[in-house]
């Protein structure tokens, strides 16, 4: 079997691809996006027509959805294969989902539920998982110093989101014809500040439900969006983006930042915090931050060598597990997380990872586990057993592949 893999350096792909090859399959990849990424559709489409041209291709396999593969593979009569592992993935809302030859698969129950509907017997569900061989050749290797390099009572690794959240530009002040700002005059209006204030506020309150895309007003979701002359809208899409993308990647990702924040700050307050990050830390004052950490290097060793690791899904991932959860409990860490809804569905609350839903219980849960060292260690042994037995590549790769069959 040969297939054509489309790449754009998501840190998933090394994975998938030697698992691909692993079950023997002829991997042939497609780099234009990793060198470009101002890659058209039109060069995209060019570049993937002419590998199925030259190659009796199985399918041609992307992470995350690209209109133009799928565009191209509906022409030429070949599968198209891609599994989403982002939330929000605005390129979802392109009429090219609705193509016969898709095959795709998304990781987030919600998402799916969202989007099968536009397509029913050509999308799926599918989580993520996690590459225990390679954690383990890290971490079999690890030595003490490495332990009191990247040992810590909590630690967290990830983005603050401040860089990544259009919405505050969208708060800052206006400028003049002369080019000074505007006192006091941003580019919402006091009212759809303050009614977003209020929803965030709301929002992080509850977990287990996302309420946020639902509550929008559309005149707050028209003020939002003319206010960013660069908001998204496709020219090809069947659906409300404008409501999906206000919730999801302005409020969503303005979300992620406050409750990061806010999170981080109040347990440094009380426990020894360690931060790993390439966000602006300023807003952090009693955290220990250590700058970004090695996704393939650094990473595993921080999972493995600290006594709490933290995750805070972002609120864009509805109910699905992220792959931070995934790759703690594969690295043999203890996982302390936000309660998602999916999370039943693979481990068992107490016993493979522990779970908060308010920030009174994660201090609680901190204290706890930072003074009953054997349970913890426990509960990160079955974390890593379940997931090594369970949720590999491998696994969800060969459940892919026959779903795949299964369907034609």
């Amino acid at each position: 079997m040969e297939i054509l893999f489309y790449r754009y350096n998501s840190i998933c792909e090394p994975d998938i691809l030697q698992t691909f090859r692993n079950f023997g399959i002829t991997v042939h990849t497609e780099e234009l996006e990793m060198h470009n990424k101002q890659t058209s559709p039109r060069e995209c489409a060019e570049k993937v027509s002419a590998w199925i041209l030259q190659k009796p291709l199985a399918f041609v396999f992307s992470i995350n959805f690209f209109p133009a593969v799928s565009y191209t593979c509906e022409k030429l009569k070949v599968p198209y294969v891609c599994w989403s592992v982002d939330s929000p993935v605005a390129e979802l809302f392109s009429n090219a989902l609705k193509n016969s030859y898709n095959r795709v698969f998304l990781f987030d129950r919600a998402q799916y539920e969202f989007f099968a509907p536009i397509n029913p017997s050509c999308i799926h569900y599918l989580p993520l998982c996690t590459n225990v061989k390679r954690w383990e050749q890290i971490i079999l290797g690890m030595t003490e110093d490495d332990y009191l390099t990247y040992g810590g009572d909590v630690s967290f690794v990830g983005s603050l989101y401040y860089e990544k959240c259009r919405y505050d530009s969208l708060l800052q002040a206006q400028t003049s014809s002369s080019g000074l700002p505007v006192s006091g005059v941003g580019k919402i209006s006091d009212r759809t500040r303050g009614f977003v204030d209020g929803l965030m506020e709301a929002q992080l309150k509850v977990f287990g439900c996302n309420f946020i895309q639902k509550c929008l007003p559309e005149d707050v979701i028209r003020e939002i969006a003319d206010a960013d002359p660069g908001f998204y809208r496709g020219a090809d899409t069947y659906g409300d983006t404008d409501r999906y993308l206000v919730a999801h990647q302005y409020i969503g990702f303005k979300l992620a930042a406050v409750e990061r924040e806010r999170t981080l700050n109040r347990l440094s307050e009380h426990f020894d915090v360690t931060l790993y990050t390439r966000s602006d830390t300023s807003r952090l004052p009693k955290v220990r931050c250590k700058g970004g950490a090695g996704t393939l290097t650094e990473m595993p060793k921080i999972f493995q060598a600290s006594k709490i690791n933290l995750n805070i899904t972002m609120r864009p991932i509805e109910t699905g597990l992220s792959l931070r959860i995934w790759d703690i409990l594969g690295c043999g860490g203890f996982l302390l997380t936000n309660y998602q809804s999916e999370i039943p569905s693979y481990f068992e609350i107490g016993r493979d990872l522990e779970t908060y839903e308010s920030a009174e219980e994660l201090e609680a849960k901190v204290h706890y586990y930072l003074t009953h060292d054997e349970e913890r260690v426990e509960i990160a042994i079955n974390g890593y057993e379940k997931v090594a037995k369970y949720h590999t590549y491998e696994i969800r790769l060969a459940q892919m592949i026959k779903v795949l069959t299964d369907n034609g």
